[in-house]
């Protein structure tokens, strides 16, 4: 079945970097386009981040923009989020989402950022 782990979430001081990934498996990864979307407290979920299944194409949300790389490994069947210069409003869990196999929707259970001095 289609699995997702996401990792790398933690706690890092305002102006720092954490690289979140996300483990695919269950589908052919190489396919299909990834989404890195993120919930914080008492807010709707925000998508972050888009990359087209070769990688060649991304998208960003503006609050991320020039700050956040979305990326992918296909031979490794995983997808990056490389966030510079966090802010506190960062601070949110950090879900990988795919719409897969027959147009469903899979999420991995999320990754929870804190961005806090």
């Amino acid at each position: 079945q289609v699995r997702l782990v996401e990792s790398g979430g933690g706690l890092v001081q305002p102006g720092g970097s954490l690289r979140l990934s996300c483990a695919a498996s269950g589908f052919t990864f190489s396919s299909y386009a990834m989404n890195w979307y993120r919930q914080a407290p008492g807010k709707e979920p925000e998508l972050v981040a888009v990359i087209t299944s070769a990688g060649g194409s991304t998208n960003y949300a503006d609050s991320v923009k020039g700050r956040f790389t979305i990326s992918r490994d296909n031979a490794k069947n995983t997808v990056y989020l490389q966030m510079n210069s966090l802010k506190p409003e960062d601070t949110a869990v950090y879900y990988c989402n795919v719409v897969g196999p027959f147009g469903r929707d899979y999420w991995g259970k999320g990754t929870l950022v804190t961005v806090s001095s």
